[in-house]
């Protein structure tokens, strides 16, 4: 739902379902199995070989924490679900209480990927990806804003239904 304010706009995202990285789910998981059978191989095993899974174990949580830096580093954000409120060169996304302040650079752009706005670098790196708009007109109303357009209640197109 879009709502425009004297400064931008309020729009209420619809909650998507995000996609997560089953490899990594699995990695963690396995650490995790992992942990149980050190902690079993130190009270069955001599101390050499508990030592040697224990070691083991470190050296797995060590690669497991930096694929995940790795990955957070990489993906861009996704903002779905939540309240977006729209200024020019700047966001608010407040997601069940938590807000997150998102100010673009002079080089960010945004571009419009369907119903989905893209926040991208001078490099055209990704680095936020909005979607859960209610309809094109919401993302498009967001781009104009963001980019410093303003936009007017007079140009709302009003429908009327019978209930």
């Amino acid at each position: 739902m879009l709502k425009l304010t004297d400064d931008g706009a309020k729009i209420t995202l619809q909650s998507q379902s995000q996609t997560t990285d089953s490899g990594m789910f699995w990695f963690g998981s396995a650490l995790l199995v992992g942990a149980v059978a050190v902690a079993m191989a130190m009270s069955f095993l001599s101390e050499r070989l508990a030592i040697g899974a224990l070691a083991l174990l470190i050296i797995g949580s060590f690669i497991f924490n930096r694929q995940r830096q790795k990955q957070k580093k990489s993906v861009a954000s996704v903002i779905s679900g939540g309240t977006l409120w729209v200024r020019a060169g700047e966001l608010v996304h407040d997601n069940n209480g938590k807000r997150e302040h998102i100010h673009l650079a002079d080089g960010d752009t945004a571009k419009l990927v369907g119903e989905q706005l893209q926040i991208v670098d001078a490099s055209d790196a990704c680095k936020y990806h909005i979607n859960g708009f209610d309809s094109i007109q919401e993302a498009t109303a967001a781009k104009a804003i963001l980019q410093g357009q303003a936009l007017s209640k007079r140009h709302v197109n009003i429908k009327m239904s019978d209930n």
